[in-house]
């Protein structure tokens, strides 16, 4: 099994700009992603948290992370289609984790 490091990311400008989420919209949000997450199941290593750009220079479209293990980068691609992150309109940059030789 390899391990795949999803970056989540959105335009930020485009994110402030949102209304807030009534109730009912931010349960809407949570079944979403408790839907998702439930569908990965055991691929999931670390579902991940929301992050914030901090240091100079850092990239603020990035808003997440999550880790999934898989066979293939095609089993990820399934797992991410209806993403609820895509479906609010932002983007997953997928990357494969290397082993560091010798480690």
């Amino acid at each position: 099994m390899t391990n795949y490091l999803l970056i989540y990311r959105a335009d930020p400008a485009a994110m402030a700009a949102m209304p807030e989420p009534t109730p009912e919209q931010a349960a809407e949000m949570m079944d979403a992603w408790n839907g998702w997450a439930a569908r990965a199941g055991d691929a999931i290593v670390n579902f991940g948290d929301p992050t914030a750009a901090v240091s100079p220079g850092a990239d603020p479209t990035v808003g997440g992370y999550s880790l999934l293990k898989a066979d293939s980068y095609d089993e990820i691609a399934a797992l991410l289609e209806g993403h609820p992150h895509t479906a609010m309109g932002g983007t997953i940059d997928v990357y494969e984790t290397q082993p560091v030789a010798g480690g």
